[in-house]
């Protein structure tokens, strides 16, 4: 894996997490919002602000799959993540599974265990 690509999929986990908790924050706020007669309303900071890391989120998702060449399931399913309540955290674990994969197998092709 070069430096681009694992740039990228850094890029991807680092925003991941933070879209996944203004999306809880977003929804229970929201859900606040309509069933308790509160005089505070966050959701229009909030929503903005979901907003612009969503964007990111989708922007940064793009950079990696270009870069990894994903096939088109991995890539849907990472932004099927992004729109359901904790995806944000399953891909985090995902992706850093897959960049721990990568350092192993970096390390044993340098020391010539496998071939791969």
């Amino acid at each position: 894996m070069d430096l681009k690509t694992a740039s990228a999929i850094r890029r991807l986990r680092l925003i991941s997490v933070p879209e996944g908790i203004s999306w809880l924050i977003l929804a229970t706020c929201t859900i606040i919002k309509y069933t308790v007669d509160s005089a505070v309303n966050v959701a229009p900071v909030l929503g903005p602000i979901h907003g612009v890391l969503f964007i990111l989120y989708v922007i940064f998702l793009a950079d990696a799959w270009n870069r990894t060449k994903w096939n088109k399931g991995k890539g849907i399913l990472y932004f099927a993540y992004s729109v359901i309540p904790f995806g944000g955290f399953i891909i985090e674990r995902a992706l850093r599974r897959e960049a721990e994969d990568a350092v192993i197998a970096a390390r044993a092709r340098k020391e010539g265990i496998v071939n791969a």
